[in-house]
């Protein structure tokens, strides 16, 4: 607004008792989203350091009402005074006075880049954990190239208008770099509408500054819970790209969350994972909002939603939904130590209700573990970082749709099983005990459980692997249950030969000779 400033002081004090709002008019005349009536700004404080006590907090309530709604969750009022009372407000605005922060000289990127070092650096001083912010830019612009590249198709063209969703956008960084690529990649010629929902305010309102700055609808983020409070309710999206908190516990909305459970047309009626790690409840709210033209959806996860649960529990009734519907169509197992606050490993998983028909009933799995660069300095706990080219290279694996060393290709039924109850039965001085129908009486102690990959002939796999071994138990086939797991580490297994014992041997020789040695000095020591 700097070269605006003085008219648009000028226009609000001409408007201001004429008419109610003047806001409308002078953001269209002046072609601005926002702006700020007071005769300040920072170049203007700082010309009066005594007046800065009044001068600055009229400064902030001249901005107009969008912006001040944004101010407000960051409790400024607090600061403000703390910066008083200690006489440093007016080294913070010197300092602010010598920065040029103008989009034009600092865009998107870059502010968000400077963003995510000061909440780096900050959250590990007071001990939180800054991963909840923010996620990586390099495994974002991953998991957006898979999104939208093979998509592309859909994209080119003119007149074309399509929407972006995160539930968990935080400062937004998904949302705009989403967009970024597929500008620069794929096409200038869309237009793309931004939607979120964020719970920390503070972050929430980043992204609300942002997309004011840079052009965007701002109106289009929401402050909330997206599980308990979604306010984009019946709304659905072409794309939907998310980073979850990891094993984010819902104990405290597991009432509400388990009400909407019970509801046969709720976004988790399929079923809740345990209360430790609602990961899967931000899937299944995505899935929930899939076009029926068809959606994409990129998700980053911890390990535990590819095998948390066994057959029956909700992650694996959440598994076998998404499974059996054919809409799991990828996942990318990532390096670890690539995030800011864990070094866990992480997959992509990519979601989508529009399969590509060589990719009907079709999964692909990638092993991407091995493609980083160390970085030269760690950032907490990111140590590694994923190359541009290391990217490509992933994306084409994902798009040639082929098997090779780093990419397994199955049919989605190759991760189900039958979990079969086998029994034994009670035998009392030697004899069976039967119940009142002549059956044998199952031994509850003796119980024991098989799992069986779907596609296999259970009674077959029933006489060649546990009668041999059990010749009196039986199958009780009323309490199977099909469950589903994804076991990433063995699909991509390497066998390492063990080292021949002649080896082995001499190296033993060789430490027994050594430690003779050190006793001698011992003792004659």
């Amino acid at each position: 607004m700097e070269d605006k400033k003085d008219d648009i002081v000028k226009l609000y004090d001409d408007l201001r008792g004429k008419v109610e709002d003047p806001s409308p008019i002078i953001k269209t005349k002046m072609g601005i989203s926002f702006y700020n009536s007071s005769p300040f700004d920072f170049k203007r404080l700082k010309s009066n350091p005594s007046g800065l006590k009044q001068n600055f907090p009229f400064y902030l309530n001249g901005y107009s009402d969008n912006v001040v709604q944004i101010l407000e969750n960051f409790q400024m009022d607090k600061l403000i005074q703390k910066l008083i009372t200690n006489n440093k407000l007016y080294t913070l605005i010197d300092k602010f006075t010598e920065v040029d922060l103008h989009p034009n000289r600092v865009d998107n990127h870059m502010m968000g880049s400077i963003f995510e070092e000061l909440l780096r650096r900050f959250s590990e001083m007071s001990n939180e954990t800054s991963g909840e912010h923010y996620t990586p830019r390099d495994v974002v612009r991953l998991l957006v190239s898979m999104v939208f590249h093979p998509d592309r198709d859909n994209l080119i063209g003119e007149g074309n208008v399509r929407s972006i969703y995160d539930p968990c956008c935080g400062t937004g960084g998904m949302l705009t770099i989403g967009k970024e690529y597929v500008m620069e990649n794929i096409t200038d010629k869309v237009k793309f509408n931004l939607y979120g929902q964020e719970l920390n305010p503070q972050s929430y309102s980043i992204c609300k500054s942002d997309f004011l700055i840079t052009g965007e609808s701002p109106d289009n983020i929401y402050k909330g819970n997206t599980l308990t409070s979604d306010y984009l309710e019946g709304r659905k999206f072409d794309y939907m790209i998310t980073n979850p908190p990891f094993g984010v516990d819902w104990k405290s909305e597991s009432s509400y969350i388990k009400n909407e459970s019970e509801n046969p047309l709720g976004r988790f009626s399929v079923g809740t994972p345990r209360v430790t790690d609602g990961s899967l409840l931000f899937l299944q709210h995505l899935i929930s909002k899939f076009s029926p033209s068809g959606s994409r959806i990129g998700i980053v996860f911890n390990g535990s939603p590819l095998f948390t649960g066994d057959s029956g529990s909700g992650e694996s009734e959440i598994r076998k939904w998404i499974i059996e519907n054919d809409w799991l169509e990828c996942i990318v197992s990532l390096p670890d130590q690539l995030f800011f606050n864990t070094g866990i490993s992480t997959y992509i998983w990519i979601v989508t209700n529009k399969k590509e028909k060589k990719r009907k009933g079709l999964v692909q799995l990638i092993d991407g573990s091995n493609h980083f660069d160390k970085m030269r300095k760690n950032l907490g706990n990111k140590s590694k970082f994923i190359n541009s080219s290391q990217i490509e290279r992933i994306l084409n694996t994902y798009e040639s749709f082929t098997e090779n060393e780093y990419s397994k290709i199955f049919p989605f039924q190759y991760f189900g099983y039958t979990k079969v109850t086998i029994e034994q039965p009670t035998i009392l001085d030697g004899v069976v005990v039967k119940d009142r129908m002549g059956y044998p009486k199952p031994n509850t102690e003796l119980r024991d459980y098989e799992r069986i990959p779907l596609g296999e002939d259970i009674d077959e796999y029933f006489k060649r692997e546990v009668l041999p071994h059990l010749p009196q138990s039986w199958m009780d086939r009323s309490k199977d249950k099909v469950g589903y797991e994804i076991n990433f580490t063995k699909y991509f297994y390497k066998y390492k030969p063990l080292r021949p014992i002649e080896d082995i041997l001499s190296d033993l020789r060789g430490l027994e000779t050594e430690s003779d040695g050190l006793f001698n000095q011992i003792v004659v020591g």
